[in-house]
């Protein structure tokens, strides 16, 4: 049976107080609106994204899947009716974007509850640390007899912990009907999601619910609901690269990407940021206060401490990167070392070749970036500024304090600087 997803991402986020809809913010690098579609393209045929009108931003994320538009916020329900069309003759879950951290695993179980065939509506639920204001979820024999909002709800009530999370699943043609009998005959006007509940039970339709870890299920509507979705994500990321055999001195000083690769035996310092695009292979060190974004290490590579790694950077296999180093667009070949106060950017450095103090490419004219190729076995010492573009053979040496306009060859020395002059001061003996 083809199952089908509805991603509601038409809210605006005014609390979030940002020109930026809800959805698009960031958690671990990515926009809230991705993480959930990464994990509902692992448990559905199909997904179609709910957005509202002057969007853009979130009719690109969604790509390449089918996105419609709610042109008037009318309430939950009314932006599930406008992928009506979408919905097939299967089963369709319809989630929250601002829900962002739910798995595939609990996508997959609310399906799988729906499959036992007991009940026909399936809603996801939730046992917060502190249930606060959400709607409470009351349960008679096993199943859900309606859903109470926090201000409706008596003490009894509010003193339950069980609650509605907002995810829900059912047969398309089911969700369809409750769906054409919202009403909007409330104080705000508006159609709710959650009033299909009432209107399935009404037609003797059981609903179910599957539990999900609060973590999973923490709603996002401003920016400290944000910051407390970052601290759980990394949590969970921290937790998955430890399992998977990473070494962390301190693991909650550390942050992480949705996407960062760490292979196992990579040891990890404190406080250390990885941006999205890393990947760091078996053996590899990253020490203390080091940031690393669009880069690859690889095998037996140190890098850090306080060592700066952007995008397109290459890190060799046992190669050093050393403390206020940083590197961008430029590879460091295997064993070569660059290991104090040092730019690298746009530049190939050959294997084995060591990179004294103080060295600098100078990539950037003012208008064009240009490069610099060092080969291998070379020795290029303290204070030495590479003008761009420039090349240097294998195993060729640059004296300290050198300032390098033009190709140096291969095993020779190059020297330039001005010559050391020792003069006497006048009327000293």
């Amino acid at each position: 049976m083809k199952r089908v997803a509805v991603l509601l991402a038409a809210g605006l986020g005014t609390r979030m107080k940002s020109g930026l809809p809800k959805a698009a913010h960031r958690l671990a690098g990515a926009p809230m609106l991705n993480h959930l579609l990464r994990a509902a393209d692992a448990a559905f045929d199909r997904i179609m994204v709910v957005v509202g009108p002057d969007m853009p931003e979130l009719t690109a994320l969604a790509a390449p899947h089918q996105v419609v538009v709610q042109h008037e916020r009318l309430g939950t329900a009314h932006a599930a009716l406008q992928a009506l069309k979408a919905f097939g003759d299967g089963q369709v879950a319809i989630l929250y974007a601002d829900n962002p951290l739910v798995t595939s695993a609990t996508m997959q179980a609310l399906g799988q509850r729906l499959d036992e065939g007991d009940a026909g509506l399936v809603l996801l639920g939730m046992t917060p640390p502190e249930p606060g204001k959400y709607g409470r979820l009351i349960c008679e024999n096993g199943y859900v007899a309606r859903i109470i909002e926090y201000a409706d709800a008596t003490p009894a009530e509010r003193a339950i912990g069980f609650c509605n999370a907002g995810g829900m699943m059912a047969k398309a043609d089911d969700l369809a009907n409750w769906l054409s009998q919202v009403s909007n005959n409330n104080t705000k006007g508006e159609f709710y999601l959650t009033d299909i509940v009432a209107i399935a039970r009404a037609q003797g339709t059981k609903v179910a619910a599957v539990t999900a870890p609060f973590a999973e299920c923490m709603g996002v509507n401003s920016r400290a609901e944000l910051a407390a979705a970052e601290a759980a994500l990394q949590m969970r990321l921290r937790a998955a690269a430890l399992d998977n055999g990473v070494a962390m001195q301190a693991p909650d000083t550390v942050f992480l990407s949705y996407d960062t690769i760490l292979a196992a035996d990579v040891s990890v310092g404190p406080y250390v940021v990885f941006g999205p695009g890393v990947t760091v292979a078996s053996g590899a060190q990253i020490k203390a206060f080091s940031h690393l974004e669009g880069c690859v290490v690889r095998e037996g590579a140190i890098v850090g401490p306080y060592a700066r790694l952007r995008p397109g950077a290459d890190i060799g296999r046992d190669a050093h990167v050393g403390n206020f180093v940083e590197i961008k667009a430029a590879s460091l070949g295997e064993g070569a070392k660059a290991n104090h106060l040092t730019y690298i950017g746009d530049a190939e450095i050959g294997e084995r070749t060591n990179i004294g103090a103080g060295f600098i490419t100078c990539n950037y004219d003012g208008k064009h970036k240009h490069k610099t190729k060092i080969g291998k076995n070379a020795f290029v010492g303290s204070d030495v500024a590479m003008v761009a573009p420039v090349s240097v053979g294998d195993g060729a040496m640059i004296a300290a304090g050198s300032v390098i306009t033009d190709d140096v060859a291969a095993d020779s020395l190059a020297i330039a600087r001005a010559r050391q002059v020792q003069k006497t001061k006048k009327g000293s003996k």
